[in-house]
């Protein structure tokens, strides 16, 4: 038994109690079958009102903009957010104000480009319920999920406001009375996660960094999975060892090439500064905010008319260009 020193005062939006994840995950389909469909069929299939919603990615990296976009487009409502890392992800979500809830770490911010002032005005306006975080609370909290536990200690937030409106509890370690800071499990209801190459069951292949979405896969109740490409099974079986996110975990799997713009995909192609600063300063006129969204988000069928609207295939090789640092004549 613990000894309980301090307790943060934020809501808890996720039940910890393993047995009833465990409960959950005993009765999931776990077989190697094809499960390729479109981002619109997925998000229709496993993105509800009302549920948890986890996002993978890092900072304007590895984004799966296009089901950000699709549960816009379909008007979701309600949602709990998992705002770990989160960078025009948390803008494109705020937007289109889909959640009423959020587990706040690292969100507002698109890194050295700014704050979104759209994303801002929503958590200011009074409709969000929070919590405060750590981005290592949340990879914490889906580490334990992912390990079937309903907590992992750690030694940060401890002392801090953010521990104060947690809803982390602070305890007396049983071996050595020194304190210990206590985060619950987080099993997102569905998250997404936007991969580099995957084969049509769901093994998943990821270069560069990763952060948490290895947990975040593992945590997550239903997973939704969008690609730059698709690759036959045999190459996933020739090189098990590439195999970072395993069929077993994944429920949808969406091919939707440069399918992170416009965040970034390394070894790939380089973020659309223009375009994301299209969205910073548009922001700062609420007023301009629906024509904008009509024509990029709600005017559009899919995130290939989205990439038309932005550039098409000639601004896609160019930001490809960019990433592997060619010059090519013309581009912009």
């Amino acid at each position: 038994m613990f000894e309980v020193v301090a307790r943060g005062e934020g809501p808890l939006f996720m039940d910890p109690d393993a047995d009833k994840a465990r409960a959950f995950f005993r009765t999931k389909d776990h077989s190697l079958r094809n499960k390729v469909m479109t981002v619109k069929e997925a998000v229709e299939k496993f993105v509800h009102d009302g549920e948890y919603v986890a996002i993978g990615g890092f900072g304007s990296n590895r984004l799966p903009t296009s089901v950000c976009h699709e549960i816009m487009r379909q008007r979701k409502k309600n949602l709990t957010l998992a705002g770990h890392t989160a960078t025009h992800d948390f803008q494109i979500m705020s937007a289109g104000k889909v959640f009423k809830r959020c587990d706040v770490a690292y969100v507002i911010g698109l890194e050295a480009r700014g704050l979104s002032p759209g994303a801002r005005r929503y958590l200011e306006s009074g409709e969000v319920e929070l919590c405060e975080w750590s981005n290592y609370a949340m990879a914490l909290r889906f580490k334990a999920a992912g390990m079937g536990v309903s907590f992992l200690p750690g030694r940060n937030m401890l002392g801090s406001d953010t521990f104060k409106y947690s809803a982390a509890v602070a305890v007396k370690c049983v071996f050595t009375g020194k304190q210990y800071c206590l985060y619950p499990a987080l099993w997102p209801d569905v998250a997404m996660i936007h991969v580099h190459a995957a084969d049509v069951n769901g093994n998943c292949q990821v270069k560069g960094i990763s952060i948490a979405d290895f947990e975040l896969a593992r945590a997550a109740k239903h997973l939704i999975i969008t690609c730059e490409r698709l690759i036959p099974e045999d190459w996933i079986r020739a090189d098990p060892n590439q195999t970072v996110i395993p069929h077993y975990c994944v429920d949808a799997v969406c091919e939707v090439p440069y399918g992170s713009f416009p965040g970034n995909m390394a070894l790939e192609y380089y973020s659309d500064e223009e375009h994301l600063r299209l969205w910073l300063n548009t922001e700062k006129d609420p007023a301009a905010v629906p024509a904008f969204l009509d024509k990029y988000i709600y005017g559009t069928k899919d995130f290939n008319e989205y990439l038309q609207l932005c550039g098409g295939l000639a601004r896609m090789t160019a930001l490809r260009a960019q990433e592997h640092m060619i010059t090519i004549p013309g581009a912009r």
